[in-house]
């Protein structure tokens, strides 16, 4: 097994850039860090892991054994477990290839908490892909990755212009629900759903009115009169949820 020990070997030094998006995006990759985010990511994106203990070793990639000071050099949290991963970018399949039948929309979700929050309800509740607009969080963002928990290796994540989105998913059939707290239906308005795509936007402004312009209806749910709004991640969960249940 290769051995790294010092934190100025180049090829270490070239790991820790890649906590800047710019050379992220550069070099197609991205670095994850502890025991489980490991484990989701095997036979899916995961190339080399780098481990202070031989007995961490994960099979079918390449792995270095490297020193506690590189794992806390490259980690992202304070107490890191002593295994990070080096993963390629996702494979971003052209739209034209898509073959769900239940697909999430995020236009401009800024805070990668939510995000994750989405994402794994995405999962739970049975959406194909998530697209999100291309001002919404960046997919290899640490935090966003963390919240996750894993589930973003078990769907497809694309970062698309959501207008070209929308027109596609038409074509192919697709009833575009949109949400707003204005010119918009209550939730249980929706009796029956097949083949949908649900829009959910940004934390402070909603989706905007190019993408709503866009559905065929938009609702909102219905609450004490008294709270002005859900956060997005409980309102997406809610609406996933009923979304799910009312699926033929």
């Amino acid at each position: 097994m290769k051995k790294i020990t010092s934190v100025a070997n180049e090829y270490i030094k070239g790991l820790a850039k890649l906590h800047d998006k710019k050379y992220r995006d550069e070099k197609r990759e991205f670095l994850i860090e502890g025991y489980h985010l490991i484990e989701e990511a095997i036979g899916k994106v995961l190339k080399t892991v780098l481990i202070v203990d031989e007995k961490d070793e994960v099979l079918g990639v390449e792995n270095i054994l490297v020193t506690n000071d590189i794992i806390n050099k490259l980690a992202f949290t304070k107490t890191p477990q002593n295994i990070i991963g080096v993963c390629n970018y996702f494979d971003e399949s052209d739209i034209e290839l898509f073959s769900g039948k239940k697909c999430l929309l995020l236009d401009n979700v800024s805070d990668p908490g939510n995000l994750g929050t989405l994402v794994r309800s995405s999962l739970g509740f049975n959406i194909d892909t998530v697209f999100l607009s291309e001002n919404s969080v960046d997919i290899y963002n640490d935090k966003f990755i963390r919240s996750t928990q894993g589930a973003i290796f078990k769907l497809r994540l694309i970062k698309k212009d959501l207008k070209i989105v929308i027109n596609k998913l038409k074509e192919k059939g697709f009833y575009i629900v949109g949400t707003s707290l204005k010119n918009a239906e209550p939730l249980e308005s929706i009796k029956t759903i097949n083949k949908y795509a649900l829009i959910l936007g940004n934390e402070a402004n909603g989706v905007s009115k190019e993408i709503l312009d866009l559905t065929n209806k938009n609702v909102y749910i219905v609450t004490n009169k008294d709270l002005e709004s859900l956060n997005v991640g409980v309102a997406g969960g809610i609406i996933l949820y009923y979304l799910d249940k009312i699926y033929v």
